[in-house]
């Protein structure tokens, strides 16, 4: 298991600290220095449904300063996942990825 996490985020430490409890072992990457990759974020796409948006950190505020609400709709989805594996700070965090399985946000269901 692969975790990516920003050290000031509250959900972040949260799920580290899930994952530590549980014992189970994981791989930790700074998501702004090392964003997922476009096959990673495929992945959590999949998981959400095919919906773009649930991938973003839409509380950040990159996606509020780059007007990623208003361009969302007119990018291609290669385009988005471009653009999210370029910025870390985009991306909902922490971002799994697990047994073929990748998920924005924390949820236990990809560590089982």
């Amino acid at each position: 298991m692969q975790i990516y996490t920003l050290k000031t985020c509250d959900s972040c430490r949260k799920a580290v600290k899930w994952l530590k409890e549980n014992q189970i072992p994981y791989t930790e990457k700074a998501i702004r220095e090392t964003p997922p990759s476009i096959p990673e974020l495929h992945l959590a796409l999949e998981g959400a449904g095919g919906d773009l948006k649930k991938l973003f950190n839409t509380s950040g505020q990159d996606y509020r300063l780059l007007g990623i609400k208003e361009k969302l709709p007119t990018l291609t989805k290669d385009e988005t996942l471009a653009l999210l594996a370029s910025n870390g700070n985009l991306i909902k965090r922490p971002f799994l990825v697990s047994g073929g399985k990748a998920s924005a946000g924390f949820s236990p269901d990809i560590c089982q």
